[in-house]
């Protein structure tokens, strides 16, 4: 394997706080201008630890990797200094071991609860799945099915949604705006890996991911992350045409770490017309992997 294709993972502490200064502007962060020349984006060591009220060694040591363990209060500091957002803050709280121990996690795919099953089957007007924190999907009934892809039809090891967005053209073809989604699933992925950096499975997506899609590669190395929120997302659908949906995120609480992930649309929209003629088509026979043939197109290298 290439070691250069594969998005490095050691030492995420130090990688994280170098991404999150390189992206501050001094003026913003009230660096007045000393006139010497800016020979990289962002913070200087120094200014980072001014503005934190720590040694230029100390930040040395932790972008090196060489001191790990950090107290609450310095974190806090060095949060502020690099004017992080809530989820980029708790991030940099898992990964320095701060934060909360994750629960352990059972090696494989978990089952899902038979009544978890049979709520999907409930509603067959609301495409409707399964997900644990990798993004697997564990579960689904016929609207998602009829949504997105026919789950069924896939290897179990394929059945993951980010993997999906960046390798499969039909997935990623259904997408109104297929940077702005991948992205969100490259955050996604990299909040799970701070919390969970030796799940196996979750490391492997990463190194798969990261050699075969130079996007993904791109966006890795960014360091962005973003916990669950709210979402809105427009797909362009072979049989149904265009569709905004929201999509709603609950978590179960008798499966930590599985989610149930449910698209809906606002009442009398053209979006919810067209999202119940879909779960209708898709009731009235078996659902088929459709291939959008006027929708697809090429798979596009974004740059950053």
């Amino acid at each position: 394997m290439d070691h250069r294709a594969t998005p490095a993972r050691s030492n995420e502490l130090g990688a994280f706080l170098r991404s999150r200064r390189a992206a501050v502007d001094p003026h913003q962060a009230g660096i007045p201008d000393d006139g010497r020349l800016r020979r990289v984006p962002g913070l200087r060591r120094e200014e980072l630890a001014q503005l934190a009220h720590v040694s230029v060694d100390y930040v040395v040591r932790l972008e090196q990797g060489r001191t790990r363990r950090v107290s609450r209060p310095v974190l806090d500091a060095l949060a502020d200094a690099l004017r992080l957002a809530p989820d980029e803050r708790d991030y940099l709280l898992t990964v320095a071991d701060a934060g909360p121990v994750a629960a352990a996690r059972r090696a494989g795919r978990p089952e899902v609860d038979p009544r978890l099953r049979q709520l999907l089957d409930t509603m067959p007007g609301i495409p409707a799945m399964i997900l644990n924190r990798r993004t697997d999907v564990l579960a689904w009934n016929r609207g998602a099915a009829a949504l997105l892809t026919d789950f069924g039809t896939l290897p179990q090891e394929e059945r993951n949604l980010i993997r999906l967005t960046f390798l499969d053209d039909n997935f990623r073809a259904l997408y109104a705006d297929w940077p702005r989604a991948a992205r969100e699933c490259v955050a996604v992925l990299r909040m799970e890996a701070g919390r969970t950096p030796h799940d196996p499975e979750l490391n492997a997506l990463v190194d798969e991911l990261g050699v075969r899609d130079p996007d993904f590669r791109t966006w890795w190395a960014g360091h962005q992350v973003r916990g669950p929120r709210q979402l809105t997302k427009t797909y362009l659908h072979p049989v149904a045409g265009a569709l905004t949906l929201d999509v709603q995120q609950f978590s179960v609480d008798t499966h930590p770490d599985q989610q149930l992930i449910a698209y809906t649309a606002e009442t009398d929209s053209a979006s919810h017309e067209a999202l119940r003629f879909l779960t209708q088509w898709s009731a009235a026979g078996p659902v088929l992997r459709v291939a959008p043939v006027v929708l697809c197109r090429a798979k596009p290298r974004v740059e950053d």
